[in-house]
């Protein structure tokens, strides 16, 4: 018998909420029923731009209407436990922004909140259930690049929006909170290990947030991996992952599409393996229905995201002393 589509309501009129909703309009599987603005006029215009049928003007009201199953929040980041907490005591599962927290108080007290009120809670780095990336892992585990040393990877762009969020410190802004997570959390899923110990070095601007951020990890098995996140270099993104037999090139490893290729280099001769892709975004609403309606466990588990959370408070701390710091368990 088919699964009743799951209801979902979504936090703010959030400019990443269009990315979202044609997959959740277009599934089967969910059907989006509300949005929630700070203002109930806002919400109502966004409701009609969208066809969204129930708008309301708090996000308590919301999370208390009854026939919502699933709450997707874009919240600034200082805001991602608060209300993810919020949703999950109100009897929601919910589908949260990357990163998912900013200290590992919170990830707990989330966790918490999900096991005491039987609740899925995942975290949305969307790039982690897309077709590519689990072919990249397949190939890392087959050996056929040997051993993996070192890893490298990149996620810069120009961000030129004077009062956005992402530019304020108490807001959880900085280039490695907003784009830093994804190559570590890359790294961290195909190598399957968390690194033992980091140096970070970053740049502030005039109002004390961190404009550009450079890491260095070791891994288990001598293992290291290097990035660099930014709000003032040009669009780059990409992810190496080199070992003791070749090297696998990834060169648009966080927005994979439809169609993507991987560079595989072995004994001086380079392959280009071709990945059939799909919707980007379309995996991680999957991905929450499966743990909500089959009860298997999401691909991001907590404890996934607190590690990756754990290694990016101790890169901050590095840059902030100068030395290296080892990651917290």
């Amino acid at each position: 018998m088919a699964q009743k589509p799951l209801n979902w309501g979504i936090l703010s009129t959030a400019h990443i909420n269009r990315a979202l909703i044609p997959v959740l309009q277009s599934s089967k599987r969910t059907r989006l029923l509300a949005v929630a603005s700070r203002s109930l006029d806002s919400a109502q215009a966004y409701a009609r731009e969208w066809g969204i049928p129930r708008a309301y003007g708090r996000y308590e009201d919301l999370l208390a209407d009854p026939e919502i199953d699933v709450i997707y929040n874009p919240l600034p980041n200082h805001l991602h436990a608060e209300w993810t907490i919020k949703a999950v005591q109100a009897g929601k599962h919910v589908l949260c922004e990357k990163p998912l927290a900013l200290t590992l108080s919170e990830v707990d007290a989330m966790r918490a909140a999900a096991q005491g009120h039987g609740k899925i809670i995942a975290e949305a780095f969307m790039y982690r259930h897309h077709p590519q990336t689990l072919k990249v892992k397949e190939i890392v585990d087959s050996g056929i690049i040997g051993a993996v040393k070192m890893v490298r990877g990149a996620f810069t762009f120009t961000l030129d929006r004077p009062g956005n969020y992402r530019l304020e410190p108490s807001m959880g802004g900085g280039s490695l909170w907003d784009v830093g997570c994804y190559p570590l959390s890359y790294a961290r899923f195909v190598l399957g290990a968390e690194p033992l110990e980091v140096f970070g070095w970053q740049t502030l601007n005039a109002a004390g947030c961190e404009m550009s951020f450079v890491a260095q990890l070791r891994f288990p098995g001598e293992a290291f991996l290097q990035f660099e996140s930014s709000f003032e270099r040009p669009p780059r993104a990409f992810m190496e992952f080199v070992g003791s037999e070749g090297r696998l090139e990834v060169p648009d490893p966080f927005k994979p599409g439809l169609s993507t290729r991987l560079l595989l280099t072995r004994n001086g001769r380079t392959e280009t393996i071709k990945v059939k892709g799909k919707e980007l975004y379309l995996g991680e609403v999957e991905d929450l229905c499966d743990a909500v309606q089959t009860g298997k466990p999401p691909r991001i588990s907590l404890e996934d995201s607190r590690g990756n959370i754990a290694a990016l408070l101790a890169l901050i701390e590095s840059a902030q002393r100068g030395v290296p710091v080892r990651v917290a368990g």
